[in-house]
């Protein structure tokens, strides 16, 4: 992440964001982003990655008008890409359902007249998700070594400082999600339970509840999309259980909202845990759109795979104004491509 953030900020130093920008940045970008929550000064915050604050948010959207941006909602992208006079436009979604996005992210969206989306994965409203890896932190934080079990050979850990505690968390993150879903959850079940740690309490604390999610959802500047129903990585699952995490997901969305969603979010998004497969999956499932967190901006072709949608996540180690125009720039997504516009295989 370092090296990212190093060639990012060399990128803005250069200017070349603003000289290169109209060859490179496509006809939009969809923002990823999950929870919007005041900054911490806690030492060791391995998911920081997934947080913004609200005032950043709040000059992230200023800053994407002030350059001429549209900000619109996800239903509105393909017929943007369609027309070629169309101004240039930016989504922002949120994934998974944290109640932070009620809290903190909506006052800002509606003052500022802000479409969004989030993409609520169904066991979060349910209570009933298993954040693995808020899981871990907690762990790790909390302890000072710990002992675990990788493929039936016990390691122990230290984790007195917080340079441990990290290098602690990125060895088990990483292991736990090359591992199968079930494998992942049966271990961070056993973990959670051996430490005291309640996850339940944890995701009611973390999630939007039915009643709040319906708050937003009546509101037209949000689209509620699906986002599985536990949070899996589909790619990891056999065919016909991927197909029923998505198509679930959307079954149980439309039970207590207004309509049945039409986008979709695969979790995790990488190539390994949404490819070909799943992206015909969405499709077969009725989704007009899916978004992966493949790095890239969006161009017409794009509308031949609409359901392998690429995102730039704006997330917390990228909190300036500097980072912000080089992702609209085009240019970053297009050197991690290696020149592609699409990366849909």
């Amino acid at each position: 992440m370092n090296m990212i953030k190093g060639g990012l900020t060399a990128l803005a130093a250069t200017g070349a964001p603003y000289v290169f920008s109209p060859l490179t940045r496509g006809r939009g970008v969809i923002f990823t982003l999950h929870h919007v929550l005041p900054p911490s000064d806690d030492e060791f915050q391995p998911n920081r990655i997934l947080e913004v604050t609200p005032e950043f948010l709040r000059k992230a959207i200023m800053r994407i008008r002030a350059r001429g941006y549209d900000i619109i909602p996800i239903g509105e992208v393909a017929s943007r890409l369609r027309d070629p006079d169309a101004n240039r436009f930016v989504v922002l979604t949120f994934d998974d359902g944290y109640r932070d996005n009620l809290e903190r992210a909506y006052p800002v969206l509606k003052e500022l007249d802000c479409p969004f989306t989030i993409y609520v994965a169904t066991s979060m409203p349910d209570g009933t998700a298993e954040l693995w890896w808020r899981v871990l932190e907690t762990v790790i934080a909390n302890s000072a070594q710990i002992s675990l079990k990788f493929d039936d050979v016990p390691l122990l850990f230290h984790c007195e400082t917080a340079e441990e505690k990290y290098k602690t968390y990125e060895s088990v993150y990483w292991w736990l999600r090359a591992r199968s879903q079930d494998e992942q959850r049966d271990f961070i079940r056993e973990v959670a339970e051996r430490h005291g740690v309640d996850m339940g309490a944890m995701t009611r604390r973390l999630a939007m509840g039915w009643d709040e999610i319906s708050v937003l959802a009546r509101d037209s500047l949000v689209t509620i999309g699906a986002h599985t129903v536990n949070h899996f990585a589909l790619g990891r699952l056999e065919a016909g259980r991927a197909a029923a995490e998505a198509g679930n997901s959307a079954d149980i969305l439309e039970s207590y909202l207004p309509e049945r969603p039409r986008h979709f979010a695969y979790p995790y998004g990488d190539p390994v845990s949404a490819g070909p497969r799943e992206f015909e999956e969405a499709r077969k499932a009725g989704f007009e759109t899916a978004v992966t967190t493949r790095p890239g901006v969006l161009f017409e072709a794009h509308l031949d795979h609409m359901h392998a949608l690429p995102r730039i996540s704006l997330n917390g180690d990228f909190q300036t104004m500097y980072f912000l125009d080089a992702f609209l720039s085009g240019i970053p997504s297009l050197v991690f491509n290696k020149g592609r516009k699409l990366n849909v295989a």
